[in-house]
Formats: structure tokens, C-alpha cells, sequence
């Protein structure tokens, strides 16, 4: 079995996140979504609207994710990669070059981004309205 890994907030769900899932899945079997955990959010200066609970519960309910785990510092992702045993790595293009040092445990793919949409811009616009 082909495992692949992937990383985020996943904070205001849109198309986008479900896209990069999609085609996350897509080059392995199972996929593992690590996501920030509201204390890690904390010490990036970056808050969610969702709770670390939340965004796990809603992200357990798509179909291409396989496991939900938490992502508590920076630091983690080779003992992730590791510990569940996987073959990919996948991050979003605006993230490259960043975890080239995970090619020593596994393939790393970043994918491009969806065009027309972010949470950034998703807030933008609801802070406009």
C-alpha cells in the first residue's frame, strides 16, 4: 500500500482544500492529513476560525482522507513520515523547496495551488462585506 501524507490548517473548508486532497490521494492509497492543532496555530501566529477538533471532525468526513492526525510543532514531519510508514509527501507549490529535506525518507510532490481561491482571500472578502 502507498501511503501519502499531506499538512494544514484546513481551516474555512473550500474547493480548493478539496482539490489538493483529491489529488493527494490520488498518487498513493491511503492519506494521512495532519493538521495544526490550535496550540501550534498559536506559536505561527495564526488563528482558526474552527477548533483543532472541528476541523478534525469535518476533515474525517471526506472521502479522499484515510487518517486525521495532529500537527503540534514543525519539527515533526520526518518522525510522521516515519511512524506511519510513508512513500509521499505532499504540500502545496507555495510551500517548494521548503520540505526537500523529507527526500532522504520519501518522495516529496508539491502540487499547484487551486487559481481562485484561498482562505485568505475567502476572510478578505467576508471582512469586505
Amino acid at each position: 500500500m502507498k501511503k501519502v501524507i499531506t499538512y494544514g490548517t484546513f481551516d474555512l473548508l473550500h474547493w480548493g482544500h478539496i482539490k489538493l486532497l483529491e489529488r493527494a490521494k490520488q498518487l498513493g492509497d491511503y492519506l494521512v492529513v495532519a493538521i495544526s492543532t490550535d496550540e501550534f496555530n498559536l506559536q505561527k501566529q495564526k488563528k482558526a476560525y474552527h477548533s483543532y477538533e472541528h476541523r478534525k471532525l469535518i476533515l474525517e468526513t471526506i472521502r479522499y482522507v484515510d487518517e486525521v492526525i495532529p500537527e503540534k510543532n514543525w519539527d515533526q514531519k520526518v518522525q510522521d513520515v516515519i511512524d506511519h510508514d510513508i512513500d509521499v509527501f505532499v504540500m502545496g507549490d507555495d510551500w517548494e523547496g521548503k520540505f526537500d529535506f523529507l527526500k532522504d525518507y520519501c518522495e516529496v510532490v508539491y502540487l499547484p495551488r487551486t487559481e481562485g481561491i484561498s482562505t485568505t482571500k475567502i476572510k478578505e472578502e467576508i471582512a469586505n462585506l
